[in-house]
């Protein structure tokens, strides 16, 4: 089989994309097999000479089932694309990302784009969306699996949604750039996919929430310089993880060391200093606990963790070791790079998982760089609860960017809580009528579009 330009429209013609190979592979899921991992299934392999290609080439397609946790199918359309992307250090690799739209959707040259970031705070792969949400995937303790509720939510208002695996095939969680190169390649894959009936021009909004606020972040510090032909109007970041330094140190020994020792695992693949720093420091129980943290998920490792403290596991104090990883923490903290768009930052005043100073940091790194942030500091929210209910909120926000409508002067407001105000019950009552058909596998019907003169008090 090979793909033409009925599958695959080339939108760059400086680029001008040749037919495409495609193997068995990319025949449409059935659902009768139980999926393969992206580490064992042959879909994912490189194909010869892939590297002579532009980012953002599609190497492979095939269409896929979604399932809620695996089980339940979701009345969706999906397939999945390969293509061409590059590493930290600019050596081409492929990637991959899922692209969706509501079941039954009709051709709309109006459409806009969604490029959902997942938390997949994972270094196994049973965790990347392009697994965890496929029919039949066993992904214990994954995180992107309870994030379908928010991709329904933007399928529901009519959007396409790319969600690219972020963190690569070696699950590179933390990495500084990469999660924009993989991003904005799948964006620039998912425009040229003729099935979606996207073009050059269709309007991008960003969207991750924690870990996928990280690489939602890194999306838009890269693409000024990376894709600056993407036309991303606006991205809603929520718990963004502005320093990993500060959020690896107040989280050892706590509730949720976990987090830095999936963080060490994924780290230690791609910094020779922090690998070398292990080999020679690390002690035999340490190495068990690091291979725990890289073959499970982070809900299955948060709870087998807890209270863990690096200097257990570590033959001279961490204190002594931090000197020689700065230049890696420098690398891999956000802010550095101002954004072009919009951007919306909501995070909790007393979040438990990522301390709001080191978001502080972000937002005012942003800004002293010259972009336009709207930050958003709720006070009664914790970490988990805020992702739900600041979901109506950034549908909203991106909603208007998408729109083109106008927005006032960049703001900082701390407030009680963003569901309060009456504008965002009717979100809220949304999503759950959205949780609703996802757990029962209904379509997702459109909802109802919030008037065009209605913004919301709290970010606009």
């Amino acid at each position: 089989m090979t793909v033409n330009a009925d599958v695959i429209r080339n939108s760059d013609t400086a680029h001008p994309l040749p037919p495409v190979a495609i193997t068995a592979d990319a025949l449409p899921d059935t659902g009768r097999e139980r999926p393969l991992p992206p580490s064992q299934d042959p879909f994912f392999h490189p194909p010869r000479g892939f590297a002579r290609q532009a980012p953002g080439t599609i190497l492979r397609t095939r269409s896929v089932e979604i399932a809620l946790f695996g089980v339940i199918p979701q009345r969706v359309t999906a397939w999945q694309l390969l293509y061409r992307s590059q590493d930290l250090h600019g050596v081409p690799e492929v990637a991959i990302t899922t692209v969706l739209l509501p079941e039954g959707a009709e051709p709309d040259a109006e459409r806009p784009l969604l490029a959902f970031q997942t938390a997949m705070d994972a270094v196994t792969d049973r965790c990347a969306p392009s697994y965890a949400l496929r029919r039949g995937s066993l992904s214990p303790g994954s995180i992107t699996q309870l994030e379908w509720l928010l991709v329904a939510g933007a399928l529901r208002r009519g959007w396409a949604v790319s969600i690219a695996d972020h963190e690569g095939p070696q699950g590179g969680f933390g990495v500084a750039r990469e999660p924009g190169y993989r991003g904005l390649d799948g964006v620039r894959a998912a425009l040229r996919f003729a099935p979606l009936a996207l073009h050059a021009g269709t309007r991008v909004a960003v969207w991750g929430y924690s870990g996928g606020g990280m690489a939602a972040s890194w999306l838009i510090e890269m693409a000024p310089e990376y894709a600056p032909e993407l036309n991303i109007v606006g991205a809603a970041l929520g718990a963004p993880v502005g320093d990993p330094r500060h959020v690896f140190l107040s989280l050892n020994g706590g509730a949720f060391a976990g987090f830095p020792a999936i963080v060490i695992a994924a780290l230690q693949q791609v910094y020779p200093v922090l690998a070398e720093v292990m080999a020679r420091d690390l002690t035999a129980d340490g190495l068990r606990v690091l291979e725990r943290a890289r073959s499970l998920g982070p809900l299955a490792v948060l709870p087998m963790l807890m209270g863990r403290d690096m200097d257990d596991y570590l033959k001279r104090p961490l204190a002594e070791i931090l000197p020689d990883l700065e230049p890696m923490f420098d690398e891999i903290r956000l802010g550095n790079r101002a954004p072009a768009c919009p951007v919306l930052v909501v995070q909790p005043v007393h979040d438990q998982v990522i301390d709001v100073a080191g978001v502080d940091g972000q937002v005012a790194r942003y800004r002293e760089r010259g972009a336009a942030v709207w930050y958003l500091r709720d006070r009664l929210s914790e970490h988990f609860s805020l992702l739900p209910l600041a979901t109506p909120l950034s549908l909203d926000w991106l909603a208007d960017r998408l729109a083109g409508r106008t927005l006032t002067e960049p703001t900082t407001k701390t407030v009680w809580s963003v569901a309060l105000p009456p504008t965002q019950w009717r979100g809220l009552v949304e999503m759950a009528t959205t949780a609703m058909r996802v757990t029962f596998g209904l379509p997702l019907r459109p909802v109802t579009v919030r008037p065009s003169d209605e913004v919301s008090g709290l970010a606009a």
